[in-house]
């Protein structure tokens, strides 16, 4: 099956050459990515690769992408973090009804990420409890290449905790 995700860079000091960062990125193997070079220092790498799972194609992109830059610092996978908007846009409805649901939902509703004027969920949360409602059509594509991006993200942001708090906040946070 053909998964379409998103996987963005920092990139080193040492690769800001683009046509050979191009080069490098096509020779191992991620000639199935549109690159994106738009920000100096970072890079984005829209996939489309075939893979017998969305963790499969995931993970042999990333793999693909260490081996053609092997400094570069994966900043985020996507599609993961989302608003009120791309949810909607994504399940074929307004914002509107959106935000409706939400708010109808309030205690049910998956947690955000980040609350504040613009609140983030990751998107994997909320197609599931959609699908688990019955009334909504949501790709199973999607909400598999959503579950595997949350977790790349989460296993990202996890190596940045220091052994001992990791410890005293697993005791905390349910």
């Amino acid at each position: 099956m053909e998964y379409v995700f998103t996987l963005k860079y920092q990139l080193a000091d040492e690769d800001q050459d683009h046509e050979q960062i191009v080069e490098r990125l096509f020779e191992a193997g991620c000639d199935d990515a549109t690159i994106g070079m738009g920000q100096p220092g970072r890079i984005a790498l829209a996939f489309r690769r075939v893979g017998a799972d969305a963790w499969s194609a995931i993970h042999s992109a990333l793999h693909d992408v260490k081996k053609a830059l092997p400094a570069a610092r994966l900043v985020e996978a996507g599609p993961d973090f989302v608003g009120l908007t791309d949810v909607a846009d994504l399940a074929g409805m307004t914002r509107q009804n959106m935000r409706k649901l939400m708010l109808a939902h309030a205690s049910r509703f998956p947690l955000p990420v980040h609350e504040g004027s613009a609140s983030v969920w990751h998107l994997s949360d909320v197609l599931v409890w959609l699908t688990g409602r019955g009334a909504y059509s949501i790709n199973s594509g999607l909400v598999d290449v959503a579950k595997a991006t949350k977790q790349v993200n989460l296993a990202k942001e996890a190596r940045q905790i220091e052994p001992r708090l990791n410890r005293q906040l697993a005791l905390l946070v349910v």
